[in-house]
């Protein structure tokens, strides 16, 4: 059994269909739509899935979209538990207008959070990372649900201890919040983001290698995180740890859709930590994974055989 739990907060029923021209004013008749589950986290237990791996997944659902959401998770090799919440699981809307090719996504809000839910996911998680055992690694993925408060993933990396490491890939104020007020005893072993979120939070460009990584390695100093990576799309990831830093960068490959490469990284990055391997062999198995997923079309994540062939391919930098 692979060592990985995920945590979906905000999971959401992914529905997407095409059109042939999306114009206001008329009804526009869809094709047969498509569905399916959708969460930071869920997407990342089915690509650790997809890897080889036997991840378990953790996921907060409630009403008729979160009893769908688990049913089309049958049989993907993800072994599901659910957290019951009051209200309705958020579903996410894309409709493909086949004349321009352009894409339109609408997305929900998900129920709204109380003291108590929080407190039900926090021992819920912290059981099930105790179920896994030494060394397990528990990812936090996604957006947070309306209600929750900033300080929850600090909340979760306390709890955790030392018996399981906790990846952090999250956006928004909670984000914010980690890298504005670390606390020593709250500190996540990774913090994942992508170039537009690092930019953001420094709010100027980030402009090349050297710069991504200099701003990860800050964050690392002031105790944000025991790890920092940084996604800079097709340059690859770059990853700062305490006397570490390095630059993975993806061969070149046929872009069909960049959907999922986010998620895919963090699968084969967390499923390479969760089987005893050091950061340099999770950066490149990240780096693979997330360049195998642009090569698939529309939502359909990483294929194994495309990141085993991509990985040696991967070229690694110390800096």
């Amino acid at each position: 059994m692979t060592h990985l739990l995920t945590v979906t907060l905000n999971p959401a029923l992914d529905v997407s269909g095409a059109v042939d021209h999306v114009l206001p004013g008329p009804k526009l008749r869809m094709g047969a739509p498509r569905y399916e589950p959708g969460g930071g986290g869920l997407n990342v237990a089915r690509a650790a899935a997809k890897l080889g791996g036997e991840p378990r997944a953790l996921a907060a659902l409630g009403g008729r979209a979160g009893a769908q959401i688990a049913a089309l998770l049958t049989g993907s090799g993800v072994s599901l538990r659910t957290v019951a919440v009051d209200g309705e699981t958020r579903q996410s809307l894309a409709v493909n207008d086949l004349q321009t090719g352009e894409q339109y996504r609408f997305q929900m809000p998900g129920p709204d959070w109380n003291a108590a839910m929080e407190a039900a996911m926090l021992a819920a998680i912290v059981q099930e990372a105790a179920l896994i055992g030494p060394g397990a690694v528990v990812v936090l993925s996604g957006s947070q649900p309306p209600g929750m408060r900033d300080s929850f993933p600090q909340a979760l990396a306390r709890q955790m201890g030392a018996g399981a490491r906790l990846i952090i890939d999250t956006s928004g104020p909670a984000l914010q919040r980690l890298v504005a007020a670390p606390e020593s005893d709250a500190m996540p072993a990774v913090l994942r983001m992508d170039q537009a979120e690092s930019e953001a939070l420094t709010g100027h460009p980030l402009p090349d290698v050297s710069a991504s990584l200099d701003f990860a390695a800050s964050l690392v100093a002031a105790g944000v995180a025991g790890c920092v990576v940084v996604a800079r799309g097709a340059e690859g990831s770059v990853l700062a740890a305490a006397d570490t830093r390095l630059h993975c960068q993806p061969p070149d490959v046929a872009v069909v859709s960049r959907i999922g490469a986010g998620d895919s990284f963090t699968a084969g990055f967390g499923l390479s930590l969760a089987r005893g391997e050091d950061w340099a062999t999770a950066l490149r198995a990240g780096t693979a994974a997330a360049a195998a997923a642009v090569m698939t079309p529309g939502t359909e994540l990483c294929r194994a055989e495309d990141a085993a062939t991509l990985t040696p391919r991967c070229t690694l930098r110390r800096a």
